[in-house]
């Protein structure tokens, strides 16, 4: 049992859990904190879920969802599908408004959770005291003070906005205001090429606007496997989405009813909207964390362990505003894992070896595990296989002919240390590597496990079978 849980055990006392945020670290953590018996109490200020579900991850993939739906219909000619128009097209105003009705229904269901294991709400924002005590204050004049034996801080992050490209809801627009648009852009412009940029791009271009990418980098992703993300852009030119890269936008203004794109080296791009999608900043001022003794990096970022710790003891931190990896799934096991260590639990330290991630674009890009950049810098000995999706018999069936399926295993063991998938639903296809990733599963064991054929799964166990060595 941690020190402040066994503390109040033995004086006979419940243990004061205060999480300041309803994102996936907060909501998921109060479960975690009530089922051992925790007094949990969450702060959140804007709704349930945080921006993963009313203005990031849940808006954004069901937007996804739409778009896909319109590309699988324009891609089937090869199928013998025969459509009743000339065109599938988008009903903006109609997708987005399912989008805001799916959001809040799942902010309203996170609610019911917590009510039911337990857990008190409310609403506003928290403010952590030097002595162990949180300030909540609900915007309205009135101010509640919450005794507070373990505190996690889990209040996420926001766009991060230019100076000379200050958005304005209508037609420069961050990624959370893109859902009160009624009506597709005619011409998008996306600022940032990373893994949010590239989603929209990909979304936009499939619900038919002409999308204009603007990357600084040599290539889109420049995070993700060099060989994915190679096929992205491949399959952005082929339907017809243009980018710019080794260009940085150095302002975006207004121009009439339209956008008007500045780069760096002087040329424009014009456009009847523009997505910044330039990266994220901690929601982490303001809320007492300097004068609690809290260490932030230089980026704002609270600074925490593999237990989810900060510098301040009793204090805790989880998700977007730690900076650690900005992932829904990520955010949720830091949150869960500082509950387990506050309150005396058994917990193992987050891994990230063991994140499976997925890029949610056309096809999808999904890993898991030690990266081919990591292997080829020498910083992990591992022998690898890609196989093309094209040759595999149930790609072949769907039409699909872009994509791969690729695995890494040590060179002696055969133990499987990660993969990249490029597919649709390669974010459900990732599951088989990452279990085996997660159990430090052989090759020969992931080659030898039976697999449905025809199925697009049955590349991974083919991957397996070629990285085989006899003994």
């Amino acid at each position: 049992m941690g020190a402040l849980a066994r503390r109040c055990h033995e004086n006979g006392f419940m243990t004061n859990v205060v999480i300041v945020g309803g994102g996936p670290g907060g909501y998921e953590a109060a479960l975690v904190a009530a089922q051992l018996g925790g007094d949990v109490t969450v702060v959140e200020r804007d709704g349930l879920g945080g921006s993963a579900v009313l203005t990031d991850c849940v808006p954004s993939k069901t937007l996804v969802a739409t778009a896909d739906a319109i590309t699988d219909a324009e891609e089937s000619a090869d199928l013998g599908v025969l459509l009743a128009a000339a065109a599938v097209g988008a009903d903006l105003g109609k997708a987005n408004a399912r989008v805001k009705a799916l959001a809040s229904a799942q902010s309203r269901d996170i609610g019911t959770t917590l009510e039911k294991a337990g857990v008190q709400m409310l609403s506003g924002t928290g403010r952590l005291l030097p002595d162990d005590r949180v300030v909540v204050d609900d915007g309205d004049g009135s101010v509640e003070e919450l005794a507070a034996d373990v505190v996690l801080v889990s209040t996420g992050a926001r766009p991060r906005v230019l100076s000379t490209a200050e958005p304005d809801g209508e037609r420069i627009l961050t990624w959370t205001q893109v859902y009160d648009l009624e009506e597709v852009p005619e011409r998008l412009i996306v600022v940032g090429s990373g893994v949010t940029g590239a989603e929209f791009a990909n979304a936009y271009n499939a619900l038919g606007s002409d999308v204009v990418l603007i990357s600084s980098r040599d290539r889109v992703l420049p995070g993700e496997d060099a060989d994915a993300a190679h096929v992205l852009e491949e399959v952005f030119a082929r339907r017809g989405l243009a980018v710019v890269s080794k260009s940085r936008a150095a302002s975006a203004v207004r121009k009439g009813d339209g956008v008007l794109v500045t780069l760096s080296d002087g040329r424009t791009v014009e456009g009847s909207h523009c997505l910044m999608a330039v990266g994220s900043v901690p929601n982490t001022e303001g809320i007492g964390l300097d004068e609690c003794g809290v260490r932030l990096s230089e980026g704002g970022q609270v600074e925490v362990d593999r237990v989810s710790r900060t510098s301040r003891r009793g204090v805790y931190a989880a998700g977007d505003c730690t900076g650690v990896l900005m992932l829904a799934s990520v955010a949720a096991m830091q949150g869960r894992i500082a509950m387990w260590h506050a309150l005396g639990d058994a917990v193992a330290p987050l891994d990230l070896m063991r994140v499976s991630a997925t890029v949610f674009t056309e096809p999808e890009i999904a890993t898991v595990g030690c990266s081919q950049a990591a292997i080829d810098a020498g910083e992990v000995d591992a022998r690898s296989i890609t196989l093309p999706l094209a040759r595999n018999a149930r790609a072949k069936m769907q039409g699909i002919h872009e994509g791969f399926v690729k695995l890494f295993c040590r060179p002696v063991t055969g133990i499987v240390v990660g993969g990249v998938v490029v597919s649709p639903r390669a974010s459900e296809l990732i599951h088989p590597i990452s279990l085996a990733v997660d159990s430090s599963l052989t090759v020969d064991q992931v080659a030898h496990a039976f697999t449905v054929y025809p199925s697009l799964s049955g590349s991974v166990a083919e991957a397996a079978r070629q990285l085989h060595r006899r003994s």
